[in-house]
């Protein structure tokens, strides 16, 4: 029997449209998100990950789109969101966090693959999208 990885990241954006980004210790900036807790809804996880990664609480607002890595068995969901209280705030996850203009936000994402989530969240055309890699 394979095990697969349920993760899920939120596109969080104030309203100045501005975007919610974590930098990674090991993966530079990147949305918040991380792995589901036993017990734990996908909704829950990333609720929880969001506030203890930078503080802020959310809402989520609607379901984005789903990314499979197939060889590493893991699938992340995607949400989008806005702020509804808290202070950022940094943690063992989360060097430095902040809200960012879009384009400054796509430029400080170093990794390919996080950057086109990002461009995926940002294309509500294209909501739900599907990545696979």
């Amino acid at each position: 029997m394979q095990t697969y990885f349920i993760t899920s990241a939120v596109f969080v954006m104030d309203s100045d449209n501005n975007v919610l980004l974590k930098k990674d210790p090991n993966r530079g900036w990147k949305l918040p998100g991380g792995h589901l807790d036993d017990g734990e809804s996908i909704l829950e996880c990333v609720i929880r990950e969001v506030k203890e990664e930078t503080g802020i609480h959310i809402e989520i607002v609607k379901f984005c789109g789903i990314t499979h890595e197939v060889k590493k068995r893991r699938c992340t969901v995607f949400w989008i969101a806005r702020p509804i209280g808290g202070q950022l705030k940094t943690c063992s996850e989360s060097m430095d966090v902040g809200f960012f203009g879009k384009q400054e936000a796509l430029s400080m994402i170093e990794r390919e693959d996080f950057r086109n989530e990002v461009e995926k969240c940002l294309d509500f055309d294209v909501h739900p999208f599907y990545i696979e890699s």
